[in-house]
């Protein structure tokens, strides 16, 4: 047998030893609770976390998603255990377009956590082939993470393709039921109005009264260099902001 190849430099000595990194469900849990900190832990549960957690900075989070790459069984996996930390990792390493219609609404369902919400809709729900088929249905929910993930979407389509919305009809729909709505559901309804008073002058003023006359989040402490949350000022704000790019 020639053993040649072996001392030829242009092929590493562990060319036919391919690794397996693939991990396990045990394997990363293991990992994550490894990861967990005190402050993290204190700070979701400000948030309205549930006592399952470990506590994971979500840049470790990230950073342990590189490792992993897309891995949809482990993340079907990891979702199931109801682990905050489990369900964010989950979120980078599952294959949206994997998920049945069935699944996507199950997993929607399922968040008992506002930001994990937030993350599910950013980065798998609006990749998911069938999510208008699914925005009309969550908009109609009782469920208030489905219908957050609705007005989430809604604000998507509002900004890239408003075509075929009746924005004077979704503004009346926010005047009427924003206010009376879940704190889970105005969060992303008020992405809704923000983004229809941003990108169409014409419906502006009223995006705008619309937010006054509710008042949701005029109060909220918006931190240091970030722009408040409350639909006059966040409209104004970013319509400025265009104006001085122009």
């Amino acid at each position: 047998m020639d053993l040649s190849i072996q001392k030829n430099p242009k092929f590493p000595q562990n060319y036919m030893k391919k690794e397996n990194t693939t991990m396990t469900l045990e394997e990363t849990l293991a990992q994550l609770e490894a990861l967990g900190n005190e402050k993290t832990r204190a700070q979701n549960t400000k948030g309205g976390a549930s006592g399952n957690q470990y506590g994971v900075r979500l840049g470790d989070i990230r950073k342990l998603a590189k490792k992993i790459k897309d891995n949809h069984e482990l993340a079907m996996s990891l979702w199931e255990t109801g682990n905050i930390d489990a369900r964010f990792l989950a979120v980078l390493v599952i294959k949206p377009k994997a998920l049945s219609d069935h699944e996507m609404d199950r997993l929607v369902r399922s968040i008992n956590f506002d930001r994990v919400a937030d993350w599910l809709n950013n980065y798998v729900v609006k990749h998911h082939p069938d999510k208008e088929t699914l925005r009309q249905e969550w908009l109609n929910s009782d469920n208030p993470m489905a219908a957050r993930a609705g007005w989430s979407l809604t604000a998507e389509r509002v900004v890239k393709s408003p075509e075929g919305l009746d924005l004077s009809a979704i503004l009346d729909c926010l005047e009427s039921e924003m206010g009376k709505a879940a704190p889970e559901v105005q969060w992303t309804m008020n992405f809704t109005l923000v983004e229809i008073g941003i990108h169409f002058p014409e419906h502006r003023q009223r995006a705008i009264v619309i937010g006054e006359t509710l008042g949701i989040y005029r109060d909220y402490p918006a931190s240091k260099g970030c722009t408040s949350p409350f639909a006059p000022i966040w409209i104004n704000e970013m319509v400025s902001r265009q104006a001085k790019k122009k």
